[in-house]
């Protein structure tokens, strides 16, 4: 169906030579075959993505789609009937007011009658639970389920072909399980499907797994045979599933790609005399600490008085304190955007208050704006905070705002580019030339050098590969450990969260459901899963383990831990 011959792309720019991402690529998908392509951000996923429907055409080489060369204009239409495409970033799809009309969009286009086409996109929106949104305004709608309308509008056309880049980046664990398995259902109804994606858990079902690195195809074999080779993909910034890793990391022969496949090891490793597990240590208790920002009895709600009313937030209190380290989950539309964003008085909430250091901020006369220099925000997509010339001005923006001297300013500039892994060389360069994982660094440089005394984060690490995650939260977490700044981190990634936080409070339909230590936590395995979450998949392993084995702790949330637990030697 897909045929690439010795493919090149390099992108034109105005004032230096063209960048070229694809060097002589060669590849040939089958119709009907499920293929996951996995590389580290920069690799060339996304740009290989748009040759397969004619969005790029080649440098060199061609690009056939069912025997159509798509240097041939004439055929684009064709080509993108057959081949659908949905973007990393739904903001960069969705075109219409109403859900239902942009699912609609493109049947409209190409002249579907009316009813054929309210069929098409019921069946779609149904596909990807989100029929009941079908009138709403797709701009007030979460991350997650924008993710999904762009989603069903691809999946309305259907094509012979569906092209997904990062699809699940924005959902909570449970929702980005229903994609997948519409996915592989869609596949099994004979759809070709290829998946970019950054979550190596999405690939271990596929028929074929393709990792890319600087632009080229450096495997491309079954699951099983890619995930074999952990230290390989450690070296190209990639990883291998949780339980993959975690059975590497016992030195255990087995290749286990599921969470029941390392249970099952870990049980025969006991069994065997190979693993010693260990007593469960004593839980630790939280430490209190002084509230600096509370919400009290808080509600918000969207499009209040109108038809698409929609309370986001009903009586939620909490509190989070000086020198906290605190993860916020929850399902898809739980809340999380909406509390982040009532929390330095972007959104004003229509009942109860907020209140930093003791002190309602929506009360008369209050400071907003020196309170957003203490309360820093980094959105969910921080590429879109970009828009100075230079990343030395883009970082230095919040601290020109604070009206300090020039030489501090340079001092905050270089201090916060430090924090967060940039080179000084960058400074000068335009923010948008960078890549995606560079531009996330510079967003959230730029919101360190105001040096706030609260810091939020909203789903900073969505899209980036494993290394590029990891070095994230690292920073993260040392910016945390140096200042003793409160820590707000808000992500759908339960592996993440346990690795850094202190406590994680859990939000559920407006409110909170749970909140403690992250091993309190994700010991409520079956209350997360009802309610959108997970646990992490190395806690899951354990607990399955531990029907079998009672000796095995399941306690433990991270790989590192769990190898502990279990007394294995971990491979360095």
């Amino acid at each position: 169906m897909l045929h690439l011959s010795n493919v090149s792309y390099a992108y034109a720019r105005t004032d230096k030579p063209p960048h070229q991402v694809l060097f002589g690529v060669d590849l040939t998908i089958q119709r009907g075959e499920f293929v996951a392509i996995l590389g580290h951000n920069g690799s060339g996923k996304s740009t290989l993505a748009k040759l397969l429907n004619a969005l790029l055409v080649p440098t060199t080489g061609s690009v056939l789609v069912n025997g159509l060369d798509t240097k041939n204009d004439a055929d684009w239409l064709a080509v993108r009937q057959s081949v659908g495409m949905v973007f990393q970033n739904p903001d960069n799809q969705l075109v219409a007011t109403i859900v239902e009309e942009d699912v609609a969009f493109a049947l409209e286009n190409l002249g579907v009658p009316p009813d054929e086409m309210r069929r098409r996109v019921d069946e779609a929106l149904d596909t990807v639970g989100m029929l009941d949104y079908r009138l709403h305004a797709p701009h007030k709608l979460s991350g997650g389920q924008k993710q999904r309308v762009a989603i069903a509008g691809a999946l309305a056309m259907r094509p012979a072909c569906l092209v997904l880049d990062e699809p699940t980046a924005m959902l909570d664990p449970v929702g980005r399980d229903e994609i997948l398995k519409t996915l592989h259902k869609l596949n099994a109804e004979g759809m070709t499907v290829i998946l970019i994606t950054h979550h190596m858990e999405e690939a271990v079902n596929a028929s074929r797994v393709l990792v890319m690195d600087r632009g080229r195809i450096v495997m491309d074999a079954p699951p099983r045979e890619v995930f074999s080779r952990v230290d390989a993909l450690h070296e190209l910034s990639l990883s291998a599933p949780q339980p993959t890793e975690l059975v590497h990391a016992l030195g255990l022969d087995d290749v286990a790609l599921t969470i029941e496949q390392a249970a099952d090891a870990v049980v025969e490793g006991v069994d065997a005399g190979a693993l010693a597990p260990r007593k469960a240590a004593a839980p630790q208790l939280l430490a209190e600490t002084t509230p600096l920002l509370e919400i009290d009895a808080v509600g918000f709600t969207y499009g209040a008085g109108s038809p698409f009313e929609k309370k986001a937030l009903d009586g939620v209190s909490m509190t989070f304190g000086a020198g906290e380290l605190v993860g916020v989950i929850g399902h898809t539309g739980s809340g999380k955007s909406t509390l982040m964003q009532l929390l330095n008085g972007l959104l004003k909430p229509h009942e109860g208050r907020v209140l930093f250091d003791g002190t309602d901020i929506n009360s008369k006369g209050y400071d907003l704006r020196g309170l957003r220099f203490k309360v820093g925000l980094v959105f969910q997509y921080p590429e879109y905070q970009l828009f100075e010339q230079t990343v030395a001005a883009d970082i230095g923006f919040g601290p020109k705002n604070q009206k300090l001297a020039q030489a501090d300013i340079d001092a905050r500039v270089r201090d916060a580019a430090r924090v967060v892994g940039l080179d000084d060389e960058i400074l000068a360069e335009s923010p948008f030339a960078l890549s995606g994982g560079q531009q996330r660094r510079v967003a959230i440089a730029g919101v360190l050098a105001m040096r706030p005394q609260v810091l939020i984060l909203d789903e900073p690490t969505a899209g980036l590969d494993p290394a590029g995650r990891a070095a994230i939260l690292a920073q993260i977490k040392d910016y945390h450990d140096q200042t003793n700044a409160t820590v707000i981190l808000v992500t759908h990634g339960m592996e993440e969260i346990a690795d850094v936080c202190q406590r994680i409070v859990v939000l559920k339909q407006g409110g909170v459901l749970l909140s403690g230590a992250p091993r309190e936590v994700f010991g409520r395995s079956a209350l997360l899963a009802d309610n959108g979450l997970a646990v992490p998949q190395v806690t899951a392993v354990l607990q399955r383990a531990k029907a079998t084995c009672p000796t095995v702790d399941d306690t433990p949330v991270t790989v590192a831990a769990a190898v502990k637990a279990l007394g294995g030697d971990a491979r360095a």
